[in-house]
């Protein structure tokens, strides 16, 4: 082979991991930020790319994606967002549950374009000025399951109309608990039901939380929407079933919700 030749084809093999390299570091990068666990946001991470692939996003093409998942424990999240941001991220998503959302508002620079979608109300907690226009550089979807609680209150009544102490778990770290809680007092109140909160802010506290319930003899108990015990769902319909069975032969069957 020629020399000449050959510095041409070897500056060629050297240029082409340069050229690739510089295409993948020109590619925009997507943080994902969620508050539950890759397990549990499974079927919602595939909507996500089914969307970005129906607006002509690709992941690994010509987008790129960094994903960050607190596995319910929200204290985590200041950490993953700061990370994202640190990643050098284009556009920042934060989902799968309020605090998500909440602590990526406190970290992440007006220079990155931020998309949330969230279950509390994004104005009272200061994400957004305005439903109608949000401002800044965010955006995004809120369900608004502040009714929630308050609904499963009622469904308790209809399921266990005598049970005069219903139960109500709930995480105290969760932006929306106060609100839940009162929303959730209050429909019992109307209802003529005493309320009882029981708290778990970690995996650890889940378990003494039911048999705090037990040990009050609780006839009925509802778990509020949180990534925390959405996380734990399967180990918490266990527990469910064994605080059911512990208290059989009352007067009044127990029911959770």
């Amino acid at each position: 082979m020629h020399r000449r030749r050959f510095i041409v084809l070897l500056g060629g093999a050297i240029a082409l991991p340069c050229v690739a390299a510089a295409q993948q570091k020109a590619m925009p990068v997507i943080g994902y930020l969620s508050q539950r666990s890759p397990t549990d946001s499974a079927s919602i991470v595939a909507a996500f790319r089914q969307g970005l692939k129906e607006q002509g996003y690709v992941e690994g093409q010509n987008v790129a994606i960094e994903s960050r998942f607190a596995e319910g424990q929200i204290d985590r999240l200041p950490v993953l967002a700061t990370d994202l941001v640190r990643h050098g991220v284009n556009v920042f998503v934060a989902t799968g549950g309020t605090g998500s959302v909440v602590n990526a508002r406190l970290v992440v620079p007006d220079t990155i374009p931020m998309v949330f979608a969230m279950g509390g109300d994004p104005v009272k907690l200061g994400i957004v000025a305005s439903l109608a226009r949000p401002g800044d550089n965010i955006t995004g979807v809120a369900f608004l399951l502040s009714e929630l609680a308050p609904k499963q209150v009622e469904l308790l009544h209809q399921l266990v109309p005598k049970a005069a102490v219903i139960g109500f778990l709930v995480d105290p770290k969760d932006p929306v608990t106060e609100s839940d809680t009162k929303n959730a007092q209050a429909a019992a109140d109307l209802l003529g039901h005493e309320l009882v909160v029981v708290k778990a802010s970690n995996a650890s506290e889940i378990a003494p939380a039911f048999d705090a319930l037990a040990q009050q003899n609780i006839k009925a108990v509802f778990i509020n929407a949180d990534p925390l015990f959405n996380v734990h769902k399967s180990s918490n319909s266990r527990r469910a079933m064994r605080w059911r069975q512990s208290l059989r032969g009352k007067d009044s069957a127990p029911r959770a919700a």
